[in-house]
């Protein structure tokens, strides 16, 4: 049986609007992310992805439901437990990589070790996952030196060098055309294999969505397709 990384139970996501009923962004939505495998969120812009990656990744909390990643329940959580979580289990990629523009890509990579306290060799776990992205050749090389498809790979790398247990990212392929955009996903699934991280991902890309291990379809804030199967 696939062990769950993650299982978000229920989920609403109602947003205040002045003068007005709130927003439902999000309407009784369930999902379960294997464990070790690549987890899809496909909708268009508006369609909810966003609002429920950053509820699973523990950036925003649900107006109802639950989510439990690794067992814990994060939505029982204080705010303080949740920035411990993010910093200690979590990494994020955003479509805007935020690269420092005055550090190379391996400082880059090092100040996020910095920033988590991180108490071994430094430089040399980040020259690791610069490799692991592919990258060991422009570690040197200045932000503004290299190609989007490239700094978007200095930020998976930022992204995992703590040793994360999942990976959230949020549209890390949408400035990117789908050859670099596939580069990229292939890089996520060599990281499953590599460091058993867990990757959430969403898109809008339907290019994207046959190298998903399971995938979620999102519209009006409600899931309307899961895997392969035909209801709703």
């Amino acid at each position: 049986m696939t062990e769950m990384m993650i299982e978000a139970r229920h989920i609403c996501r109602a947003f205040p609007i002045a003068g007005g009923p709130p927003y439902q962004a999000l309407k009784d939505v369930s999902i379960q992310a294997p464990k070790g495998a690549l987890t899809i969120l496909k909708g268009r812009s508006g369609s909810g992805k966003t609002t429920l990656l950053n509820i699973l990744g523990a950036l925003d909390q649900p107006t109802e439901g639950q989510v439990y990643l690794g067992g814990q329940e994060i939505t029982a959580m204080n705010e303080g437990q949740r920035t411990l979580l993010r910093r200690r289990q979590i990494g994020f990629v955003f479509q805007s990589v935020a690269l420092i523009p005055m550090m190379n890509a391996l400082e880059n990579v090092e100040f996020a070790l910095r920033l988590a306290g991180y108490k071994g060799d430094r430089r040399a776990r980040a020259m690791e996952c610069l490799r692991l992205v592919g990258l060991s050749q422009r570690a040197r090389h200045m932000p503004q030196e290299m190609s989007g498809g490239e700094q978007q790979r200095v930020a998976v790398a930022r992204a995992i060098v703590h040793r994360p247990k999942v990976l959230f990212a949020d549209e890390p392929t949408g400035e990117l055309d789908t050859d670099t955009g596939l580069q990229v996903v292939r890089i996520f699934k060599e990281l499953i294999q590599k460091e058993g991280v867990t990757v959430v991902m969403t898109t809008h890309d339907t290019g994207l969505m046959q190298v998903g291990d399971a995938v979620f379809e999102l519209e009006g804030g409600q899931i309307v397709h899961a895997d392969g199967d035909e209801e709703p």
